[in-house]
């Protein structure tokens, strides 16, 4: 491989890697805030210990999140020179933005809230946590912003003197319709990667406490000791049946339900938002779409393909197996009779208006094709999970089933891969751009453009393969750890002392600052 196949490779797997955390920051922390507005308002000691499990399962994910993040900003310089050089008036705007506004709160007040309890006013230190949850989400509006104008650029004009874009209206970069489209969606993802954590977690604990209930009775009925696994959590060591069963029915049961209707709102608003994105994209990249149904001919009443079968980064050794007829101009044109373009077409087309016969512009179908199904069938795993709990727990019931609470557990990655999957398809199939030509607003698609190989850095492929190397041992290890801190806090789950308000005197020894951080 050159060096731009293996930069490819290197900026794939850092985005990837950082993504997967992305989405549960996003998410988890407004639901902390709503958990801690929960306690505040009622007075529920329980919702206060939630909010500090949950709070620092938040914040091993977010210097991970951080850690891996700061790699992405050094990327552009190191193995993309080219492309920072011919899109600095632009997308330095964004960014800017998201380090001076956004990571301003979520730094500030993330620190106010981990130090500030006991500390700081009850309210102002509820505030903290909201104005973090907020910097959270601006991060990815800005982010995103940044994002969209490689997929559909507008405010900018070409610069003559300097032989690249020059943005003349940043209101226009940050309203772009593709970051209006794509934000929903991105937050929608991650409130459904959050509530699937939160719920499966809860739906695990509640099993558990049933369960260990349940033996510790019946040894206790037949005047024998129980014959319980030995557990690392000190609110179960010497807890009674009755402890156990409370926690289930007044800690997990209600938290786990807001966590499942957060579940099933998010996944209502993706299926909303990613309609209105695809039927944008249709129009601003027509060869991703037709490349994510593997359309290789022009078709009028265009169907959607629900299974292809093939070499398909070929398209003439591609069969459709199973289709739903008109549904794909339908997504495209809201007509079943419309005509949809293919990519044979689109790519003779696309040949001709840059004068580049050699040059292929369709993207890798396989990647495409199955990014975009693989995106779907993930996001099942937490529709899965939620039916399953809100019929379990209907009527003040409680999960009792130790199979369905694993199952939860193994539920948890899947919104994490669809998630990931999600943006794999949307930047591979935005290739070879790197930069896609935006037709609609007459802003000279003949210049205001970047083919993927004309960014990457002069470098040799040798220099490139040291740090693809030493990133992805080195973001193994973190995976590890980030691994291994969250199963052994989800283990122990809840501290007892935790329902203590921290602003109130108590007889534990156990600390007071931070004791919920680590």
């Amino acid at each position: 491989m050159d060096a731009l196949d293996v930069s490819r490779w290197q900026f794939g797997i850092t985005t990837v890697y950082h993504f997967i955390l992305v989405p549960l920051t996003i998410g988890l922390a407004p639901m902390i805030a709503v958990m801690q507005t929960v306690w505040h308002v009622t007075g529920n000691e329980q919702w206060l210990r939630a909010t500090k499990f949950f709070g620092k399962l938040f914040l091993i994910n977010f210097a991970l999140g951080v850690a891996t993040g700061i790699v992405q900003e050094f990327q552009f310089g190191m193995n993309w020179s080219e492309y920072s050089r011919f899109v600095a008036d632009v997308f330095g705007a964004p960014l800017a933005f998201e380090g001076l506004v956004a990571f301003f709160l979520e730094s500030t007040f993330i620190g106010l809230w981990i130090f500030g309890w006991g500390r700081l006013p009850r309210r102002v230190h509820l505030a903290c946590i909201w104005l973090a949850a907020i910097g959270v989400n601006a991060s990815a509006y800005f982010i995103i912003a940044a994002n969209s104008w490689m997929q559909h650029p507008v405010g900018v004009a070409w610069d003559d003197s300097r032989d690249r874009p020059a943005m003349n209206d940043f209101w226009a970069v940050l309203t772009n319709n593709t970051t209006l489209a794509a934000f929903p969606h991105v937050i929608a993802g991650a409130f459904l990667t959050a509530g699937t954590f939160v719920a499966a977690i809860g739906c695990w604990w509640m099993a558990r406490n049933m369960w260990r209930a349940k033996k510790l009775r019946a040894a206790s009925e037949a005047g024998e000791t129980a014959d319980l696994p030995p557990t690392t959590s000190p609110s179960q060591i010497d807890a009674t049946p009755e402890d156990l069963e409370h926690d289930a029915r007044r800690l997990w049961r209600p938290v786990t339900r807001f966590a499942l209707w957060v579940v099933m709102v998010s996944g209502v608003a993706l299926f909303i938002t990613g309609d209105i994105q695809a039927e944008i994209m249709f129009k601003q990249q027509p060869m991703k779409m037709a490349s994510a149904e593997s359309l290789c001919e022009t078709t009028t009443g265009a169907p959607f393909s629900v299974l292809a079968i093939g070499r398909q980064n070929n398209c003439d050794n591609i069969t459709q197996v199973i289709e739903i007829p008109n549904m794909l101009s339908f997504l495209a044109n809201r007509d079943i009779n419309s005509t949809v373009q293919g990519v044979n077409e689109l790519q003779v087309q696309y040949q001709e208006q840059f004068g580049m016969p050699g040059q292929n512009f369709a993207p890798n179908l396989f990647v495409t094709y199955w990014g975009f199904r693989a995106m779907i069938t993930w996001a099942l795993g937490s529709a899965l999970l939620a039916l399953g709990a809100l019929w379990l727990t209907r009527k003040k019931r409680v999960v009792e089933s130790r199979r369905f609470g694993l199952f939860a557990l193994w539920m948890i990655p899947t919104p994490f891969l669809a998630n990931s999957s999600g943006w794999i398809f949307t930047e591979m199939g935005r290739q070879p751009w790197v930069v896609v030509p935006n037709w609609e607003d007459d802003l000279d698609p003949l210049r205001i453009h970047m083919l993927v190989q004309d960014g990457v850095s002069n470098h040799v492929a040798a220099t490139v393969w040291v740090t693809l190397i030493g990133f992805t041992l080195l973001y193994g290890a973190l995976g590890v750890v980030w691994f291994m801190l969250q199963r052994r806090y989800i283990i122990e789950g809840p501290a007892t002392y935790d329902a203590v308000p921290p602003d109130e005197p108590s007889d534990s020894d156990e600390p007071k600052q931070l004791s919920f951080a680590y």
